[in-house]
């Protein structure tokens, strides 16, 4: 067991990331004897995946070690992989992120990347995310880390400008949507390639190909007019992407109601979100607290199963570790610093690409300039990401209104006095959970 590596998984009490890495990351026959420390601020929550995960290697006669803790130091100790997955402050942070810009007439369905809420949220989970680089720096400076929390973006911007550690941020939305695309095409997944390119929550599928042969004219020819009308249509509720598609030429790989708080033009009022079928604070709240019910529910059904299941997700993050520890080249999709791979977004700016993983690490692949509509519409994005990284390094309220003021839902709606009042509640309410600010 001396020659397997120690995967310290911070924020294993959320059971839909801390299960189910610990879970991919078991069904390797190459891993088995590793260790899997599993460390969260909630106790309750940590000792419930952690019952599931030691009952795993037992039911499946494993040689893993399993580690629990609250101490994240005591985590990191050693570690060769630290993954992360964060929500600083909670449910009432993310209340405040929705409910007092809804106030400004500002309504959002996620708050979790751009807009109001999204660079609150950024403030918040960046400043944890450094706290936890921090560690990693003084207790495993040669671990990998890995980290899956939001704003993918604005927190991974923070921390390669902050550090030096071998470092990637992970999203699921690029297979995710492709698997949506070849739904809406009606084709095997399996017989679909493609090219991811741009920002996380807003990467652009550059090449589509079915078989070899270009799928875009398929893609067109099913989003047709009954998108709009028919309930039992696919993509009846991604009319937001539909409309990007049909004026940009191609498709973004995150759902509609993330993509309408990137962009300008499709949560003017309460007509147009009902016009697009997407989500309102409230409504992103109420889901989210049936969501927690539904995990719990979940969470009492495997109490009683006779054994847990035992499948593979594809979540990129065990992957990574599989490819870096058996030498086995994997393609995954990573957010790294733009060293010129994408020449016409920001240097230093983060993207989202493809990259190649293996024992020497990670190789992000060039992908050259995007179609420069996509690169018009990411840039609108990065210019309020980079404004939010400022203000998370240098500890500035006025970066935060001038985030605020770059941001494309907020400047969509308010004038400048309005935004620099808002960032002031914002900040007033939110002090409890943000950083030092001046």
């Amino acid at each position: 067991m001396a020659d397997k590596p120690k995967v310290a998984l911070i924020g294993a009490g959320s059971r839909a990331f801390g299960l189910t890495v610990a879970t991919d990351l078991l069904t390797f026959p190459e891993l088995d004897g590793l260790t899997v420390s599993l460390m969260d601020i909630n106790k309750e929550s940590l000792e419930l995946t952690a019952s599931f995960v030691k009952r795993l290697v037992q039911e499946r006669g494993l040689k893993a070690r399993v580690e629990v803790t609250t101490n994240r130091r005591e985590a990191i100790a050693d570690a060769d992989y630290v993954v992360a997955s964060i929500r600083s402050g909670g449910m009432q942070a993310t209340k405040l992120d929705l409910e007092i810009p809804a106030k400004y007439g500002i309504e959002q369905g996620v708050g979790d990347t751009l807009g109001p809420g999204g660079i609150f949220y950024g403030l918040k989970n960046a400043s944890a995310l450094l706290a936890i680089a921090r560690d990693i720096e003084e207790a495993s400076p040669n671990a990998v880390f890995i980290n899956y929390t939001n704003p993918m973006a604005i927190n991974s911007w923070a921390i390669l400008d902050s550090t030096r550690l071998k470092y990637v941020g992970l999203c699921h939305s690029v297979p995710g949507t492709a698997r949506e695309l070849a739904n809406y095409m009606g084709i095997p997944y399996e017989e679909l390639s493609y090219t991811a390119a741009g920002i996380n929550h807003m990467a652009w599928f550059v090449e589509l190909k079915w078989n070899g042969v270009n799928a875009y004219p398929l893609v067109n020819e099913k989003l047709d007019e009954s998108v709009y009308t028919d309930p039992n249509h696919p993509a009846y509720r991604d009319l937001v992407r539909v409309e990007v598609f049909k004026s940009v030429g191609y498709y973004s790989a995150e759902d509609s109601n993330h993509l309408s708080e990137y962009l300008p033009y499709f949560r003017k009022d309460l007509e147009s979100l009902k016009k697009y079928r997407i989500l309102n604070h409230e409504e992103r709240l109420s889901l989210m607290e049936k969501r927690e019910e539904r995990k719990k529910q979940e969470a009492e059904k495997l109490k009683s199963a006779a054994a847990l299941p035992f499948n593979r997700s594809g979540e990129f993050g065990p992957q990574v570790i599989y490819a870096m520890e058996t030498g086995t080249t994997t393609k995954i999709y990573g957010n790294v610093k733009n060293t010129s791979l994408i020449p016409n977004l920001p240097y230093g700016s983060v993207v989202e690409l493809p990259v190649l993983v293996d024992k020497g690490g990670f190789h992000p692949v060039y992908v050259g300039e995007l179609p420069p509509q996509l690169a018009a519409l990411n840039r609108m994005d990065i210019s309020a990401q980079e404004l939010a990284v400022k203000a998370i390094l240098e500890g500035s309220k006025e970066r935060v209104f001038q985030a605020l003021l770059a941001d494309p839902l907020t400047s969509s709606h308010l004038p400048i006095p309005e935004i620099r009042k808002m960032a002031d509640e914002m900040l007033e309410a939110e002090a409890p959970y943000l950083p030092p600010l001046n």
